[in-house]
């Protein structure tokens, strides 16, 4: 399936709603929908509705929130979240917004759940591989023994200490780093805030992580997930009531040095990006949950990500190795049909 420049925009890193096949509303209502640029990528909020002045206003809400979002909970740009990583190198407490409080919370929760794969906690490893950065990084790679000394400090979302909205860390090797975590909650809140106003069949598309609730005209949300190795798409599937679509990949961010690509997703236990896994697609209802459990299953890799999975208690999975291969749940697999012919198919039970 081809994409024009738009679309291929929108389909970002991981998915985008494929073109209508011919569906029409059937009923009185109308898709309005509004772009935005936002955390630093393209990000699209659609809304099926009658009442098009109560979709635009809910969506511009929606927008204001992102761009709060981004700049509380960015990792390397002045706001709360690099107040509270000062703080934490200072070896001093610091009192953080109330919103912040819940995303630390769960995402040690989730931390736990992933069995460390993710660790927002090692936003120093990222900052060293030059990934704390608008611009694509070059130049030499970070030195060995650099990379050693944050692994052995082993920063941990449990060296947090959380007292009423007083946050301190037992370790000054923490730097907090909430990618892969924020944009699910982000997904999240976003339709939340648009079911709070009775919008309740929405997409919305956040850099190729996508959610959404209810349904296209009475139809499915059609959506395409990105071919990791290629410009097109890999995979169509269809959703519908509220799901999200959620991908991490290798492929879209990273940094080159003498013919090697060096991925931006960190294995927090050897400090080295993952290199073995092209994408990982989960859809859950959770986007939160979705957001983590990708990004912990490209670092657990193609022999283990199963054990992960069942862990997190994921079970519609898709996985695309190095070679472009791809393994998936049963689940996963009985909505999924190949646009483009991956080199191996592989189906597991989770």
């Amino acid at each position: 399936m081809s994409l024009n420049r738009r679309d291929f925009l929108k389909l970002g890193l991981g998915a985008c709603l494929l073109p209508g096949l011919g569906w029409s509303l059937g009923r009185t209502a109308t898709m309005t929908s509004e772009e935005m640029y936002v955390f630093g990528t393209l990000v699209d909020v659609g809304v099926e509705h009658t009442d098009q002045t109560l979709a635009r206003s809910a969506i511009a809400a929606v927008a204001r929130d992102f761009q709060w979002q981004n700049q509380a909970w960015h990792a390397w740009k002045p706001g709360g979240l690099c107040e509270l990583n000062a703080a934490f190198a200072a070896g001093s407490a610091h009192t953080v917004e109330p919103s912040l409080l819940p995303l630390l919370t769960e995402a040690t929760e989730l931390a736990r759940l992933s069995g460390g794969l993710f660790n927002p906690a090692i936003g120093g490893l990222v900052g060293l591989w030059g990934f704390h950065n608008d611009e694509m990084p070059s130049g030499a790679l970070p030195r060995a023994e650099r990379i050693a000394a944050l692994v052995a400090a082993a920063p941990s979302m449990d060296d947090l200490v959380i007292d009423g909205h007083r946050v301190s860390s037992r370790n000054s090797a923490v730097q907090l780093d909430l990618g892969g975590y924020a944009k699910g909650v982000a997904l999240d809140r976003a339709l939340d805030k648009l079911a709070a106003q009775g919008l309740n069949n929405a997409i919305v598309n956040l850099g190729g992580n996508l959610a959404v609730s209810g349904d296209k005209a009475g139809r499915p949300w059609h959506i395409g997930v990105r071919h990791p190795q290629g410009q097109g798409v890999l995979a169509a599937l269809e959703v519908s009531g509220r799901s999200a679509v959620v991908t991490s990949g290798s492929y879209e961010r990273y940094r080159e040095f003498g013919g090697q690509r060096y991925p931006h997703i960190i294995d927090p236990r050897t400090g080295q990006p993952a290199q073995h896994v092209a994408s990982v697609t989960v859809i859950h209802r959770d986007a939160a949950l979705a957001d983590v459990a990708a990004t912990a299953l490209v670092v657990a890799g193609p022999e283990a990500w199963v054990d992960a999975a069942r862990r997190m208690g994921v079970r519609q999975v898709m996985l695309v190795d190095g070679a472009g291969r791809v393994q998936m749940t049963s689940e996963m697999a009985d909505r999924v049909a190949f646009v483009s012919k991956p080199a191996a198919i592989a189906t597991v039970t989770v």
